[in-house]
Protein backbone atom coordinates (compact mmCIF):
# COMPACT_ATOMS: atom_id res chain seq x y z
CA UNK A 1 0.00 0.00 0.00
CA UNK A 2 1.28 3.46 -0.91
CA UNK A 3 0.34 6.74 0.76
CA UNK A 4 -1.48 7.70 -2.42
CA UNK A 5 -3.56 4.50 -2.27
CA UNK A 6 -4.43 5.20 1.35
CA UNK A 7 -5.41 8.78 0.56
CA UNK A 8 -7.78 7.51 -2.15
CA UNK A 9 -9.38 5.09 0.29
CA UNK A 10 -9.80 7.83 2.88
CA UNK A 11 -11.32 10.20 0.33
CA UNK A 12 -13.79 7.48 -0.58
CA UNK A 13 -15.14 7.48 2.99
CA UNK A 14 -17.04 10.67 2.21
CA UNK A 15 -17.31 11.54 5.91
CA UNK A 16 -15.24 12.26 8.99
CA UNK A 17 -13.07 9.46 10.34
CA UNK A 18 -14.21 8.26 13.77
CA UNK A 19 -11.54 7.31 16.30
CA UNK A 20 -11.67 6.18 19.91
CA UNK A 21 -8.41 6.62 21.80
CA UNK A 22 -7.85 4.98 25.15
CA UNK A 23 -4.88 4.97 27.45
CA UNK A 24 -3.32 7.18 30.06
CA UNK A 25 -2.52 7.45 33.72
CA UNK A 26 0.99 8.69 32.94
CA UNK A 27 2.58 10.95 30.35
CA UNK A 28 4.22 7.90 28.79
CA UNK A 29 0.80 6.63 27.69
CA UNK A 30 -0.95 9.97 27.31
CA UNK A 31 1.34 12.07 25.12
CA UNK A 32 1.87 9.46 22.37
CA UNK A 33 -1.92 9.20 22.16
CA UNK A 34 -2.24 12.98 21.89
CA UNK A 35 0.46 13.16 19.21
CA UNK A 36 -1.27 10.38 17.26
CA UNK A 37 -4.55 12.30 17.41
CA UNK A 38 -2.96 15.52 16.17
CA UNK A 39 -1.06 13.77 13.37
CA UNK A 40 -4.08 11.77 12.19
CA UNK A 41 -6.22 14.91 12.21
CA UNK A 42 -3.62 16.79 10.14
CA UNK A 43 -3.40 13.93 7.61
CA UNK A 44 -7.16 13.92 7.17
CA UNK A 45 -7.34 17.71 6.96
CA UNK A 46 -4.97 17.68 4.00
CA UNK A 47 -7.53 15.51 2.23
CA UNK A 48 -10.37 17.88 3.09
CA UNK A 49 -11.74 15.44 5.66
CA UNK A 50 -12.12 15.57 9.42
CA UNK A 51 -11.53 13.52 12.56
CA UNK A 52 -14.18 12.82 15.16
CA UNK A 53 -12.29 11.59 18.19
CA UNK A 54 -13.41 10.38 21.60
CA UNK A 55 -10.89 9.79 24.38
CA UNK A 56 -11.85 7.17 26.97
CA UNK A 57 -9.92 7.26 30.21
CA UNK A 58 -10.19 7.76 33.96
CA UNK A 59 -11.44 10.91 35.62
CA UNK A 60 -8.32 11.28 37.76
CA UNK A 61 -5.70 10.41 35.14
CA UNK A 62 -3.48 12.82 33.24
CA UNK A 63 -5.45 12.00 30.10
CA UNK A 64 -8.55 13.74 31.50
CA UNK A 65 -6.66 17.02 31.95
CA UNK A 66 -4.96 16.76 28.57
CA UNK A 67 -8.22 16.02 26.76
CA UNK A 68 -9.93 18.98 28.45
CA UNK A 69 -7.05 21.30 27.54
CA UNK A 70 -7.13 20.12 23.92
CA UNK A 71 -10.93 20.30 23.62
CA UNK A 72 -11.21 16.54 22.96
CA UNK A 73 -14.49 14.88 24.00
CA UNK A 74 -13.83 12.59 26.96
CA UNK A 75 -15.65 9.69 28.60
CA UNK A 76 -14.72 7.68 31.67
CA UNK A 77 -15.01 4.02 32.58
CA UNK A 78 -14.44 2.26 35.87
CA UNK A 79 -11.13 0.48 36.11
CA UNK A 80 -8.91 -1.18 38.67
CA UNK A 81 -5.19 -1.17 39.20
CA UNK A 82 -3.46 -4.49 39.86
CA UNK A 83 -0.67 -3.90 42.35
CA UNK A 84 2.03 -6.33 41.26
CA UNK A 85 4.17 -8.26 43.72
CA UNK A 86 6.64 -11.14 43.62
CA UNK A 87 4.66 -12.62 46.53
CA UNK A 88 1.51 -14.32 45.13
CA UNK A 89 -0.30 -13.84 48.47
CA UNK A 90 0.04 -10.08 48.17
CA UNK A 91 -1.79 -10.17 44.83
CA UNK A 92 -4.89 -11.03 46.83
CA UNK A 93 -4.66 -7.83 48.85
CA UNK A 94 -7.90 -6.03 49.79
CA UNK A 95 -7.01 -3.17 47.40
CA UNK A 96 -6.52 -5.58 44.47
CA UNK A 97 -9.71 -7.47 45.26
CA UNK A 98 -11.67 -4.22 45.45
CA UNK A 99 -10.27 -3.00 42.15
CA UNK A 100 -10.85 -6.33 40.41
CA UNK A 101 -14.50 -5.97 41.34
CA UNK A 102 -14.64 -2.79 39.26
CA UNK A 103 -13.53 -4.54 36.08
CA UNK A 104 -16.96 -5.96 35.06
CA UNK A 105 -18.54 -2.51 35.48
CA UNK A 106 -15.79 -0.92 33.37
CA UNK A 107 -16.23 -3.58 30.68
CA UNK A 108 -19.97 -2.89 30.47
CA UNK A 109 -19.40 0.87 30.30
CA UNK A 110 -16.75 0.48 27.61
CA UNK A 111 -18.94 -1.78 25.52
CA UNK A 112 -21.75 0.80 25.62
CA UNK A 113 -19.38 3.62 24.63
CA UNK A 114 -17.89 1.73 21.68
CA UNK A 115 -21.31 0.56 20.53
CA UNK A 116 -22.76 4.08 20.65
CA UNK A 117 -19.79 5.90 19.07
CA UNK A 118 -19.26 3.34 16.27
CA UNK A 119 -15.59 4.17 15.66
CA UNK A 120 -13.73 3.25 12.51
CA UNK A 121 -10.78 2.43 14.75
CA UNK A 122 -9.82 2.09 18.41
CA UNK A 123 -6.28 2.99 19.48
CA UNK A 124 -4.89 1.83 22.82
CA UNK A 125 -1.65 3.28 24.15
CA UNK A 126 -1.69 1.32 27.42
CA UNK A 127 -2.59 1.87 31.04
CA UNK A 128 -5.24 0.02 33.02
CA UNK A 129 -8.14 1.89 31.45
CA UNK A 130 -7.19 0.54 28.02
CA UNK A 131 -8.12 -3.07 28.85
CA UNK A 132 -11.93 -2.77 29.05
CA UNK A 133 -12.03 -0.43 26.04
CA UNK A 134 -9.79 -2.66 23.95
CA UNK A 135 -11.87 -5.73 24.78
CA UNK A 136 -15.03 -3.78 23.96
CA UNK A 137 -13.58 -3.00 20.53
CA UNK A 138 -13.05 -6.71 19.94
CA UNK A 139 -16.57 -7.54 21.16
CA UNK A 140 -18.11 -4.84 18.93
CA UNK A 141 -15.98 -5.98 15.97
CA UNK A 142 -14.13 -2.70 15.62
CA UNK A 143 -10.46 -2.72 14.54
CA UNK A 144 -8.08 -2.34 17.47
CA UNK A 145 -4.51 -1.09 17.21
CA UNK A 146 -2.38 -1.15 20.35
CA UNK A 147 0.77 0.91 20.61
CA UNK A 148 3.60 -0.02 22.98
CA UNK A 149 6.08 2.66 23.99
CA UNK A 150 8.61 0.48 25.84
CA UNK A 151 10.82 -2.40 24.74
CA UNK A 152 8.62 -4.96 26.51
CA UNK A 153 4.83 -4.96 26.30
CA UNK A 154 3.20 -3.41 29.34
CA UNK A 155 0.62 -5.31 31.35
CA UNK A 156 -2.41 -3.75 29.63
CA UNK A 157 -1.07 -4.27 26.13
CA UNK A 158 -0.11 -7.85 26.94
CA UNK A 159 -3.72 -8.44 27.91
CA UNK A 160 -4.94 -6.93 24.64
CA UNK A 161 -2.31 -8.20 22.20
CA UNK A 162 -4.25 -11.24 20.99
CA UNK A 163 -7.39 -9.15 20.52
CA UNK A 164 -5.60 -6.51 18.45
CA UNK A 165 -5.83 -6.17 14.70
CA UNK A 166 -2.35 -4.65 14.67
CA UNK A 167 0.35 -4.29 17.33
CA UNK A 168 2.49 -1.17 16.83
CA UNK A 169 5.81 -1.24 18.70
CA UNK A 170 8.52 1.34 19.21
CA UNK A 171 11.59 -0.83 18.68
CA UNK A 172 12.76 -3.70 16.50
CA UNK A 173 13.99 -5.28 19.75
CA UNK A 174 10.38 -5.80 20.82
CA UNK A 175 9.54 -8.17 17.96
CA UNK A 176 11.39 -11.26 19.29
CA UNK A 177 9.73 -10.75 22.68
CA UNK A 178 6.21 -11.04 21.25
CA UNK A 179 4.27 -14.33 21.32
CA UNK A 180 4.35 -16.12 17.96
CA UNK A 181 0.61 -15.59 17.53
CA UNK A 182 1.05 -11.82 17.86
CA UNK A 183 4.27 -11.28 15.93
CA UNK A 184 2.60 -11.59 12.52
CA UNK A 185 0.38 -8.58 13.27
CA UNK A 186 3.22 -6.42 14.63
CA UNK A 187 4.67 -3.36 12.93
CA UNK A 188 7.51 -1.10 14.09
CA UNK A 189 6.37 2.52 14.09
CA UNK A 190 8.53 4.05 16.80
CA UNK A 191 7.16 6.10 19.70
CA UNK A 192 5.47 9.36 18.61
CA UNK A 193 7.41 12.47 19.59
CA UNK A 194 5.82 15.89 19.81
CA UNK A 195 6.84 17.77 16.63
CA UNK A 196 7.91 20.86 18.58
CA UNK A 197 10.61 18.84 20.37
CA UNK A 198 12.37 18.40 17.04
CA UNK A 199 12.49 22.10 16.17
CA UNK A 200 14.45 23.57 19.10
CA UNK A 201 17.07 26.30 18.65
CA UNK A 202 20.06 26.61 21.02
CA UNK A 203 20.17 30.42 20.82
CA UNK A 204 16.58 30.62 22.03
CA UNK A 205 17.45 28.61 25.15
CA UNK A 206 20.31 30.99 25.93
CA UNK A 207 18.09 34.07 25.62
CA UNK A 208 14.96 32.59 27.26
CA UNK A 209 16.85 31.28 30.31
CA UNK A 210 19.38 34.08 30.52
CA UNK A 211 22.40 31.82 30.08
CA UNK A 212 24.76 34.70 29.36
CA UNK A 213 27.41 33.31 31.72
CA UNK A 214 27.68 29.98 29.94
CA UNK A 215 31.02 29.32 28.26
CA UNK A 216 30.41 28.44 24.57
CA UNK A 217 33.74 26.63 24.48
CA UNK A 218 32.46 24.05 26.99
CA UNK A 219 29.82 21.36 26.46
CA UNK A 220 26.40 21.93 28.04
CA UNK A 221 24.80 19.22 30.19
CA UNK A 222 21.04 19.09 30.79
CA UNK A 223 20.05 17.28 33.99
CA UNK A 224 16.43 16.31 34.49
CA UNK A 225 14.44 13.95 36.67
CA UNK A 226 11.18 14.59 34.84
CA UNK A 227 8.51 17.15 35.63
CA UNK A 228 8.54 16.32 39.36
CA UNK A 229 12.31 16.08 39.59
CA UNK A 230 14.28 13.24 41.15
CA UNK A 231 15.86 13.34 44.60
CA UNK A 232 18.18 10.51 43.55
CA UNK A 233 19.48 12.35 40.48
CA UNK A 234 19.64 15.68 42.31
CA UNK A 235 21.73 14.14 45.09
CA UNK A 236 24.37 12.50 42.90
CA UNK A 237 24.62 15.52 40.58
CA UNK A 238 25.04 17.91 43.50
CA UNK A 239 27.87 15.78 44.86
CA UNK A 240 29.89 16.12 41.64
CA UNK A 241 28.73 19.60 40.66
CA UNK A 242 31.89 21.55 41.62
CA UNK A 243 33.97 19.20 39.47
CA UNK A 244 31.34 19.15 36.71
CA UNK A 245 31.27 22.92 36.41
CA UNK A 246 35.01 23.03 35.78
CA UNK A 247 34.31 20.92 32.69
CA UNK A 248 30.89 22.01 31.44
CA UNK A 249 27.87 24.30 31.64
CA UNK A 250 24.93 22.74 33.49
CA UNK A 251 21.17 23.28 33.24
CA UNK A 252 19.56 21.43 36.13
CA UNK A 253 15.80 20.85 36.26
CA UNK A 254 15.40 19.70 39.86
CA UNK A 255 11.64 19.71 40.54
CA UNK A 256 9.53 21.96 42.77
CA UNK A 257 10.24 20.09 46.01
CA UNK A 258 14.02 20.53 45.64
CA UNK A 259 14.24 24.04 44.24
CA UNK A 260 14.85 25.93 47.49
CA UNK A 261 17.60 23.56 48.62
CA UNK A 262 19.14 23.64 45.15
CA UNK A 263 19.15 27.45 45.10
CA UNK A 264 20.90 27.51 48.47
CA UNK A 265 23.51 25.09 47.20
CA UNK A 266 24.03 27.17 44.06
CA UNK A 267 24.78 30.30 46.10
CA UNK A 268 27.59 28.42 47.88
CA UNK A 269 29.41 27.57 44.66
CA UNK A 270 32.65 29.45 43.92
CA UNK A 271 32.06 32.65 41.96
CA UNK A 272 33.98 31.46 38.92
CA UNK A 273 31.69 28.38 38.65
CA UNK A 274 28.32 29.75 39.66
CA UNK A 275 27.66 31.57 36.37
CA UNK A 276 27.89 28.27 34.45
CA UNK A 277 25.05 26.69 36.47
CA UNK A 278 21.32 27.26 36.05
CA UNK A 279 18.95 25.44 38.39
CA UNK A 280 15.20 25.58 37.82
CA UNK A 281 12.21 23.67 39.13
CA UNK A 282 10.63 23.11 35.72
CA UNK A 283 11.46 23.51 32.04
CA UNK A 284 8.29 24.19 30.06
CA UNK A 285 7.99 25.72 26.58
CA UNK A 286 11.77 26.13 26.47
CA UNK A 287 12.36 22.36 26.53
CA UNK A 288 12.92 21.91 22.76
CA UNK A 289 15.48 24.72 22.82
CA UNK A 290 17.19 23.33 25.95
CA UNK A 291 17.47 19.93 24.30
CA UNK A 292 18.87 21.53 21.17
CA UNK A 293 21.51 23.30 23.29
CA UNK A 294 22.45 20.24 25.33
CA UNK A 295 25.49 18.21 24.33
CA UNK A 296 24.82 15.57 27.02
CA UNK A 297 21.61 14.69 28.90
CA UNK A 298 21.44 13.07 32.34
CA UNK A 299 17.93 11.76 32.94
CA UNK A 300 15.51 8.98 33.73
CA UNK A 301 14.77 6.48 30.96
CA UNK A 302 11.02 6.57 30.50
CA UNK A 303 9.68 5.71 27.06
CA UNK A 304 8.93 9.33 26.12
CA UNK A 305 12.39 10.46 27.14
CA UNK A 306 14.02 7.67 25.14
CA UNK A 307 11.96 8.56 22.07
CA UNK A 308 13.02 12.21 22.28
CA UNK A 309 16.71 11.52 22.94
CA UNK A 310 16.99 9.07 20.05
CA UNK A 311 14.98 11.20 17.63
CA UNK A 312 17.32 14.10 18.42
CA UNK A 313 20.48 11.98 18.60
CA UNK A 314 21.53 13.06 22.10
CA UNK A 315 24.30 11.35 24.10
CA UNK A 316 22.91 10.50 27.52
CA UNK A 317 23.54 9.07 30.96
CA UNK A 318 20.39 7.17 31.92
CA UNK A 319 19.43 6.54 35.56
CA UNK A 320 16.31 4.34 35.51
CA UNK A 321 13.52 4.76 38.03
CA UNK A 322 13.79 1.54 40.03
CA UNK A 323 10.06 1.43 40.79
CA UNK A 324 8.86 1.79 37.18
CA UNK A 325 6.18 -0.72 36.20
CA UNK A 326 7.69 -4.00 35.05
CA UNK A 327 11.14 -2.46 35.51
CA UNK A 328 10.58 -0.92 32.07
CA UNK A 329 12.99 1.98 32.57
CA UNK A 330 15.91 -0.38 33.19
CA UNK A 331 15.03 -2.33 30.04
CA UNK A 332 14.92 0.93 28.07
CA UNK A 333 18.28 2.10 29.43
CA UNK A 334 19.99 -1.25 28.78
CA UNK A 335 18.56 -1.33 25.26
CA UNK A 336 20.31 1.96 24.46
CA UNK A 337 23.50 0.99 26.25
CA UNK A 338 23.74 -2.26 24.28
CA UNK A 339 23.59 -0.16 21.10
CA UNK A 340 26.31 2.18 22.43
CA UNK A 341 23.69 4.94 22.33
CA UNK A 342 23.77 5.80 26.06
CA UNK A 343 25.37 4.88 29.36
CA UNK A 344 23.07 3.17 31.88
CA UNK A 345 23.70 3.65 35.60
CA UNK A 346 21.92 0.92 37.53
CA UNK A 347 21.47 0.06 41.20
CA UNK A 348 24.65 0.43 43.19
CA UNK A 349 26.38 2.30 40.36
CA UNK A 350 24.17 5.35 40.98
CA UNK A 351 26.78 7.12 43.08
CA UNK A 352 28.74 10.36 42.63
CA UNK A 353 31.74 8.29 41.57
CA UNK A 354 29.65 6.25 39.15
CA UNK A 355 28.19 9.37 37.57
CA UNK A 356 31.59 11.02 37.27
CA UNK A 357 33.09 7.95 35.62
CA UNK A 358 30.18 7.80 33.17
CA UNK A 359 30.12 11.43 32.15
CA UNK A 360 33.86 12.23 32.11
CA UNK A 361 34.65 10.47 28.78
CA UNK A 362 31.74 12.26 27.09
CA UNK A 363 32.83 15.65 28.39
CA UNK A 364 36.45 15.22 27.39
CA UNK A 365 35.91 13.67 23.96
CA UNK A 366 33.82 15.38 21.25
CA UNK A 367 34.45 12.28 19.14
CA UNK A 368 32.88 10.05 21.80
CA UNK A 369 29.88 12.36 21.95
CA UNK A 370 29.51 12.27 18.16
CA UNK A 371 29.68 8.47 18.13
CA UNK A 372 27.04 8.12 20.83
CA UNK A 373 24.87 10.72 19.10
CA UNK A 374 25.04 8.76 15.84
CA UNK A 375 24.15 5.53 17.61
CA UNK A 376 21.24 7.16 19.39
CA UNK A 377 20.00 8.72 16.15
CA UNK A 378 20.14 5.32 14.43
CA UNK A 379 17.55 4.09 16.95
CA UNK A 380 15.36 7.18 16.69
CA UNK A 381 12.20 7.45 14.65
CA UNK A 382 11.27 11.12 14.33
CA UNK A 383 8.52 10.13 11.88
CA UNK A 384 6.88 7.75 14.38
CA UNK A 385 3.67 9.80 14.65
CA UNK A 386 3.19 9.70 10.86
CA UNK A 387 3.89 5.97 10.81
CA UNK A 388 1.36 5.28 13.56
CA UNK A 389 -1.29 7.49 11.93
CA UNK A 390 -0.78 5.60 8.69
CA UNK A 391 -1.21 2.25 10.46
CA UNK A 392 -4.47 3.44 12.04
CA UNK A 393 -5.93 4.71 8.79
CA UNK A 394 -4.76 1.71 6.78
CA UNK A 395 -6.21 -0.84 9.18
CA UNK A 396 -9.53 1.00 9.36
CA UNK A 397 -9.97 1.33 5.60
CA UNK A 398 -8.25 -1.84 4.43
Amino acid sequence: MTSADLDRRLAALGRSFRLIVTGGGTGGHTYPALTAIRTTSARLARLGSGLDVLWVGTATGLEARVAEREGIPFRTVATGKIRRSSNPLKLASPANIKDMGRVPLGAAQARAIVSDFKPDMVLSTGGYVAVPVGLAAKFCRRPLVIHEQTVRLGLANRALARAATRVAVSSESTLPLLPDSVRASAVVTGNPVRPEVLTGQPDKAISALGLTGFDPALPTIYVTGGAQGSVQINTVVRAVLPWLLTQANVIHQCGATSIEESHRYATELPNHLRHRYLVTDFVGPELPDVLALADIVISRSGAGTIAELTALGKPSILIPLATSAGNEQEHNALHLQEADAAVALLGGAVTPEGLRDAVAPLISSPGERRHMAEQARSLGRPDAADRLAEVLLDVATG
